[in-house]
């Protein structure tokens, strides 16, 4: 497999083990082979979204997707040619990780990755599995012509209200420095748990 520039000139050649699927029978090497396809309407949706709020919108591609899909069902194949391993010519291969035109490969791959979204604090929407969006009310981004701005002004005033700070002064420091540290004698016990509370908030 040769790739080729917009002039049809060999650029690179390309290598790609790829499975017999026309082989596989359904309820012996496979069950489900589903796997969604984004919806023109979810598209459209995306982008008036975006260009509504002045997203900038980035398009990635993954290279060779399918290999990063891990399939479920035991499938075996016999040794390519040009990589048999000449002490164990009679044994196969164990495949695990999706291969092209495996029955599976589409939906395995797309599992791997909707798994990871969740994972990772994205939500899937109703109007397209293939859509996924994440929230964080702690970061607000302000983007001009040029320029983003992001800050944490939501957060700082919701930590402020949970322990009850929120009428303190600001300082460009807790404390004075190069101050000695005395202990008190006469100071009650500070609550550990919500001392770590209040330094957990702030990493």
């Amino acid at each position: 497999m040769n790739k080729l520039d917009e002039r049809e000139i060999v650029i690179r050649k390309k290598a790609r083990l790829v499975a017999q699927g026309h082989i596989q029978e359904e309820g012996i090497y496979y069950d489900e082979v589903f796997a969604p396809v984004t919806r023109i309407e979810a598209i459209r949706l995306f982008l008036a979204y975006a260009s509504f709020k002045d997203f900038v919108v980035y398009q990635m591609d993954v290279n060779s997707a399918f290999l990063y899909g891990k399939i479920e069902e035991e499938v075996y194949v016999c040794q390519p040619p040009g990589f048999e391993d000449p002490d164990f010519l009679d044994r196969v291969y164990k495949v695990e990780k999706a291969l092209y035109v495996l029955h599976q490969a589409p939906k395995a791959c797309y599992e791997t990755l909707s798994t990871y979204l969740l994972d990772n604090g994205f939500q899937r929407r109703m109007i397209d599995k293939t859509v996924f969006i994440k929230r964080d009310k702690r970061l607000q981004v302000k983007q001009k012509e040029d320029e983003i701005f992001i800050s944490q002004d939501k957060y700082v005033n919701e930590i402020l209200n949970k322990f009850s700070f929120f009428y303190v002064k600001t300082a460009s420091t807790p404390m004075e420095t190069h101050k000695t540290l005395l202990k008190d004698e006469k100071g009650e016990d500070v609550d550990e748990h919500l001392y770590r509370s209040m330094i957990g908030s702030l990493m």
